[in-house]
């Protein structure tokens, strides 16, 4: 049997010894991963949706998700997923709530939270609810979000109420109310915001499927509905109503910010 020469043996133990070195490099990672971007959230009805981008690193096993009620201060997690979206079914419609998410990685480290400054005030929403025309069923032509029902188009309570007239059907608001079409959406979560300016001074508009309408009630209350279907006698919508007075909020916009950690003591 032949004999290794010392100088293999050499070449060998170090191959060995520079393997054991990268081995224990990687199981003794202490870098965190970045940041999660492209934090992105969805309002619902006593829920919101969570979504980010995809961290680059190889080595990131997953994302925790935090919560706030205000940007700055104690951030509490709220629960983890090894994928890019997270649904909080435990928010409450009504209460603004600041979101935050930090990847980690297989050895334990986690990044900072995400820089993205967004939040969400989740609503009450509404499927395929219908009105009538007030001339010939004013019992059942108008809607309140007040209690979420139909009620007669000269009601107190009524926000908004249908008409056809001359075969074109309108939906209108009373003097204290505005209303603006915002145009074809693909679902009722389409627009984020309510205008700031743009309502129609006619106090109506003309009903067409496919659209949303704002409606800026009468005690300072913002809500949209879309239309799915017009009949001869009935409108048939979609609806959201932000239980938050003067709140235009519909849907959340991202905005870019700065995170200082120092004023986010984390609830790890």
């Amino acid at each position: 049997m032949k004999k290794l020469s010392i100088f293999a043996i050499l070449i060998i133990t170090t191959i060995i010894l520079s393997s054991c070195d990268v081995n224990d490099s990687y199981y003794n990672d202490y870098t965190p991963p970045s940041p999660p971007s492209g934090i992105e959230v969805l309002n619902g009805d006593n829920r919101v949706d969570i979504s980010w981008n995809r961290n680059r690193e190889s080595d990131v096993a997953g994302y925790n998700v935090y919560y706030n009620y205000t940007y700055e201060g104690k951030y509490t997690l709220i629960g983890s997923t090894s994928g890019t979206y997270f649904a909080d079914l435990g928010a409450e419609n009504g209460i603004k709530t600041y979101y935050a998410v930090a990847a980690y990685d297989y050895n334990g480290n986690e990044s900072e939270l995400s820089y993205d400054v967004i939040y969400s005030t989740p609503r009450p929403e509404g499927f395929n609810q219908s009105i009538f025309d007030y001339i010939r069923f004013p019992n059942n032509s108008g809607y309140t979000f007040t209690t979420y029902s139909t009620v007669p188009y000269d009601d107190n309570e009524t926000d908004f109420f249908f008409e056809i007239y001359q075969g074109t059907g309108y939906i209108r608001v009373y003097d204290d109310t505005d209303i603006q079409d915002m145009g074809m959406t693909s679902d009722i979560y389409d627009i984020p915001y309510a205008p700031l300016n743009g309502w129609n001074p006619n106090k109506e508009e003309i009903a067409q499927i496919g659209h949303t309408y704002v409606i800026w009630t009468y005690d300072n209350h913002f809500a949209k509905i879309r239309v799915k279907n017009i009949t001869s006698d009935r409108i048939v919508f979609d609806w959201a109503f932000q239980l938050v007075e003067g709140e235009p909020q519909l849907k959340p916009v991202v905005k870019s910010g700065d995170r200082k950690l120092e004023k986010l003591q984390l609830a790890r």
